[in-house]
């Protein structure tokens, strides 16, 4: 049985969260979307979002530091910050994990940055590990991007039962304002902070349990949610559809697929199991509710109790992009069972 044996996040020092508010708001003063932003911020419950940026940095409103001069930052200014501060809060992450063991594989999950030697490599090399440990490095997925480095964990300790894999994203959001007037990318950019997830998973030992992944995609959604790479950084997309579309495509239960000769459910449809489907869709909900920003929520968490500790988690730290999937297994993961 594969399962996350510890898990541990950290996060910047820097709380800049009511200067990011102030800055957006100042972007729409005066037109009707700036009383529109400030209620979806509100109700979106985000509390802090931390940032690996220096304070002179972190004042965007004021014109000053990175975001302050005459032009944009550039992509490799930009570069230059995460290929510093990156490995350094992957670091403070795998601190809190403790020992470590004899780690055989370390699966690197970053979307925000690039830099070469990888950051897997410099990872690696700064915990005296093994030169002979496998490394697998995942970049440019999103928020799916801790989902995959759990999946691969997972793969590695079914092929090699004695594998013991290091899991580790970071992202550094932050680093990617642009100097756009539109409500929907404040409010996207209004959603990422700065963090870093670490989790140990083997087949050895207690702990949660991963089972079999699934991978689907919608169709027609190519178009919510974008990357590209320009002179000022990567310019993100995120459409405010994306939480409903994902509710609507896990509930697509019983739906013929590829026919009967499809390799993962022989026709039955995305969702075999119409028990696990409902599981999944609730978990999304949950999501949709807690997590991302959405003015039309229609969809209801399961479980009060596990929507609190999502929303507190989200208040404490702040979302992350590609890493806040490690993050929310952290905080919602059961408690230990007491034994006499």
């Amino acid at each position: 049985m594969t399962a996350i044996n510890r898990i541990a996040t950290a996060v910047p020092d820097l709380d800049f969260e009511a200067d990011y508010r102030r800055w957006a708001m100042r972007r729409l003063d005066g037109t009707r979307e700036a009383r529109l932003y400030e209620r979806m911020a509100d109700r979106s419950g985000i509390e802090h979002r931390w940032s690996v940026l220096t304070a002179e940095d972190a004042k965007l409103e004021e014109g000053v530091g990175l975001y302050g001069g005459a032009q944009a930052p550039g992509t490799a200014e930009r570069m230059a910050i995460y290929a510093e501060e990156a490995p350094k809060l992957a670091l403070k992450a795998i601190d809190g994990l403790g020992e470590l063991g004899d780690i055989t594989h370390l699966v690197v999950a970053s979307c925000t940055g690039f830099v070469a030697p990888g950051i897997d490599q410099i990872i690696a090399r700064r915990l005296g590990l093994a030169d002979d440990i496998e490394r697998v490095l995942i970049g440019f997925m999103g928020c799916y991007a801790a989902v995959t480095a759990l999946r691969t964990a997972r793969h590695i300790t079914r092929s090699q039962e004695s594998a013991r894999v290091l899991v580790v994203t970071v992202e550094l959001s932050t680093l990617h304002h642009q100097e756009r007037m539109d409500i929907e990318p404040l409010l996207m950019g209004a959603q990422f902070g700065d963090g870093a997830a670490a989790a140990i998973v083997s087949s050895q030992g207690e702990g949660l349990r991963l089972s079999e992944g699934i991978s689907a995609a919608l169709p027609d959604s190519e178009d919510l949610i974008t990357w590209h790479i320009g002179d000022t950084g990567f310019n993100m997309c995120l459409s405010g559809e994306v939480p409903g579309r994902i509710v609507a495509g896990v509930r697509r239960v019983g739906r013929p697929c590829r026919g009967a000769k499809h390799p993962r459910c022989g026709g039955k449809g995305l969702f075999s199991c119409a028990r696990r489907a409902r599981r999944i869709a609730r978990g999304v909900a949950q999501l949709r509710e807690h997590v991302f920003v959405d003015p039309d929520v229609r969809a209801r968490p399961a479980d009060p109790r596990k929507a609190e500790k999502g929303r507190g988690a989200r208040l404490r730290a702040g979302p992350c992009d590609g890493g806040l999937p490690l993050r929310l297994v952290r905080c919602l993961r059961p408690a230990p069972r007491r034994t006499s």
